[in-house]
C-alpha cells in the first residue's frame, strides 16, 4: 500500500468530520410512541395527509425533536392542520398544544381564508381537538405564549417566509423568549445548495442550513443536532416555480407533474437547537 502524505490525510479528515452530523434526541417513551401510533393512524385523518407521511416522517420528527406527553408544545404557524392532527390528539389530556397561528388582524385574504378553514377543522372534530389553545403569531404580535412557558417550539417550512418579509431575525428571538431555559427548538425546512448564495428573500423557499443555524445562533440558541429523516436526494431544487413546483404543490398543474410526482416532496434539514439554560 502505498502512503498518503499528510497533506491528503488531512483532507480526508476535514472531509469526513463535514458529514457527522450531531447527536440524535432520545428514545421517545412508550407511552408517547402509542399515542402518536394511535393519532397518525386516526380517522381524523384525511388520506391525502397520511400519504404524505412518507415525506414528512411524523414519528422520526417528532422523536428526534423530543416530544413528550406533558410538555408545553408550541407550534408556529400550523397553517392547515397537517401537523395538528399528529400533535393535538398525543398532548390532549397529557400536556399543552399551542396552535400560533396567522395574525387575526391581517388583511391578507390568504391569511384570512386560512384561519377561518383552520377553525373549521378545529371544531369538526372536537374528539381530537377539543383541547388546542389557537393564539397568534406574526411581526406585530410576537409573544404567542408567556415568556418562558414553553418546553417544545416546532416550526415546520416557515423561515423562508419570515425572510421574504424580513422578519425572521425577530421570530427567532420570539421564539427563544416563548421557551424555558432548556427548551428545545425544531425546525424542519427547505434546504438550498451550500454552491449558491443565500437569496435574502428565500424567493425560490429554499434556505440554506448555515444560514438557518447563523438566524438560530443569533438569538441565543445553540445547535444541539442534525438529522437527515426529511432529506431528499431526488430534489435538485432548480424548479421553474421554486419549491412550489414539487408536490404538494404542484404550480405547474399538469405540466410535467409525473417528473416532479417522481422527485417526491423537498429536500429539508431536520435542526434542533437548545435555549441555553440559566
Amino acid at each position: 500500500m502505498i502512503p498518503l502524505p499528510k497533506s491528503a490525510l488531512a483532507g480526508l479528515a476535514l472531509l469526513a468530520t463535514a458529514f457527522v452530523s450531531l447527536p440524535a434526541a432520545a428514545e421517545m417513551d412508550a407511552a408517547t410512541s402509542a399515542a402518536l401510533d394511535q393519532a397518525l393512524a386516526g380517522a381524523h385523518r384525511s388520506d391525502a395527509n397520511k400519504a404524505r407521511d412518507q415525506y414528512r416522517h411524523p414519528k422520526e420528527t417528532l422523536t428526534f425533536f423530543g416530544l413528550k406527553q406533558g410538555q408545553t408544545v408550541v407550534e408556529i404557524w400550523p397553517g392547515g392542520g397537517w401537523y395538528t392532527e399528529v400533535l393535538a390528539p398525543v398532548m390532549k389530556g397529557k400536556g399543552t398544544y399551542v396552535a400560533a397561528s396567522w395574525d387575526k388582524d391581517s388583511t391578507t385574504d390568504y391569511v384570512q381564508r386560512g384561519l377561518k378553514r383552520y377553525a373549521e377543522k378545529l371544531a369538526a372534530t372536537p374528539e381530537a381537538y377539543s383541547e388546542v389553545k389557537v393564539t397568534e403569531f406574526g411581526p406585530k404580535k410576537l409573544a404567542m405564549v408567556p415568556p418562558g412557558s414553553a418546553d417544545l417550539v416546532l416550526t415546520f417550512r416557515n423561515v423562508h417566509n419570515w425572510m421574504a418579509d424580513d422578519w425572521a431575525e425577530d421570530a427567532f428571538k420570539a421564539m427563544y423568549a416563548a421557551l424555558k431555559p432548556g427548551g428545545v427548538l425544531g425546525v424542519v425546512e427547505h434546504r438550498a445548495n451550500t454552491d449558491q448564495p443565500q437569496d435574502p428573500k428565500a424567493a425560490n423557499g429554499y434556505v440554506r442550513q448555515d444560514h438557518v443555524v447563523k438566524l438560530a445562533e443569533a438569538a441565543g440558541f445553540k445547535l444541539a443536532g442534525t438529522s437527515e429523516v426529511n432529506a431528499n436526494p431526488k430534489d435538485t431544487k432548480d424548479h421553474p416555480k421554486g419549491v412550489w413546483t414539487l408536490p404538494p404543490s404542484f404550480a405547474l398543474k399538469d405540466q410535467d407533474k409525473d417528473k416532479y410526482a417522481a422527485i417526491g416532496e423537498s429536500d429539508r434539514m431536520t435542526l434542533r437547537f437548545v435555549k441555553p439554560a440559566k
